[in-house]
């Protein structure tokens, strides 16, 4: 409707929060210098947000809007999709039962090929917002798609990251931000860890791929194969668990869409975020608090992201050293 098309945010919260039939929340998909403004806007008038990720383009930006967050009573919800997966949701559900005992090495990567050229100079909108810090932030292929592996190691695990040394490049000559990093990683309780992300892996499209394993065994996931998780207990033969088949466990069912063996993955990833929000939003009005809230992404996995961009940055600017998030 004509009446309901706006010139800014700012406008759209503004008018909508004064109609009786005004929306009840909004979708946040700008690159990452807007996060912070376009969500405080609708936060202060009541309207729930669902915001991509990463959090924002800053740690300042970061704070102020985890005090906007703090000061509404709406809900802030963040889009790390992966998280909605049913084998990655089957996965955290076998690590919490402990199925694999004390964790003790989480390997995690997450390379992609698709600005091994410099894009961001050839007219792509996708690879020039990327790449240019002033809208993406300090962070590169680690704030893109590596607080994306480091929430996926976090999220499956329960665990969190203390400290991290981080080697960061920019290989493609001029740009900006980093394009490949090599990170290890200290969970608290003494796991171990190793995260790669790139962006100039000639070969690799999406191969978000995580490793996880503990004293009594181990699992492993990658989400071009989505379908599937390999479980090894210790000393026993490996089992494949399929999404759809007797072993998918009921974590995995309740974010299930398709009849087993009919491909599902990233759009019905965003989809069981989306549907968690909602249930959210509805318990919310109603006074209650939704169960959804407990595996749904939100400000402390956006804080922990930044924290991890700010942490590889701050680690690769001295030569890798150790440093705390």
């Amino acid at each position: 409707a004509a009446d309901r098309c706006y010139g800014s945010f700012d406008e759209m919260a503004a008018a909508e929060s004064a109609r009786p039939d005004g929306i009840e929340a909004v979708a946040i998909v700008t690159p990452n210098h807007v996060h912070a403004a376009a969500a405080k806007a609708f936060l202060a008038r009541g309207i729930h947000v669902i915001c991509d990720k990463p959090l924002t383009a800053t740690m300042d930006q970061a704070a102020d809007l985890a005090e906007a967050i703090g000061a509404s009573k709406a809900l802030f919800i963040l889009t790390h999709n992966y998280t909605g997966y049913p084998m990655i949701r089957q996965a955290r559900a076998m690590i919490a039962a402990g199925e694999l005992g004390a964790i003790r090495v989480v390997q995690v990567e997450y390379p992609q090929d698709w600005l091994t050229e410099a894009s961001e100079a050839s007219g792509s909108k996708q690879a020039e917002w990327r790449t240019d810090p002033e809208r993406s932030g300090a962070g590169g292929s680690t704030g893109d798609i590596g607080t994306h592996a480091h929430n996926l190691a976090c999220f499956v695990t329960g665990l969190r990251v203390e400290k991290l040394a981080a080697d960061l490049q920019s290989f493609v000559p001029g740009r900006r931000v980093d394009d490949n990093g090599h990170v290890l990683l200290r969970f608290e309780g003494g796991a171990r860890g190793m995260l790669w992300c790139s962006q100039v892996a000639p070969g690799n499209e999406n191969a978000l791929r995580l490793r996880v394993y503990g004293e009594k065994g181990g699992l492993e996931w990658a989400q071009e194969d989505p379908n599937y998780l390999w479980f090894t207990p210790f000393g026993q033969p490996k089992r494949l668990l399929t999404r759809g088949g007797s072993g998918a466990n009921p974590a995995a069912a309740a974010v299930s869409r398709t009849p087993g063996g009919h491909p599902e993955g990233y759009l019905e990833g965003f989809a069981n975020i989306y549907a968690g929000a909602a249930e959210a939003i509805r318990a919310a009005q109603a006074g209650g608090r939704s169960a959804a809230l407990d595996v749904l992404p939100g400000l402390e996995a956006g804080l922990q992201g930044m924290r991890f961009v700010d942490a590889c940055v701050r680690s690769s600017r001295q030569d890798a050293a150790w440093v705390s998030l």
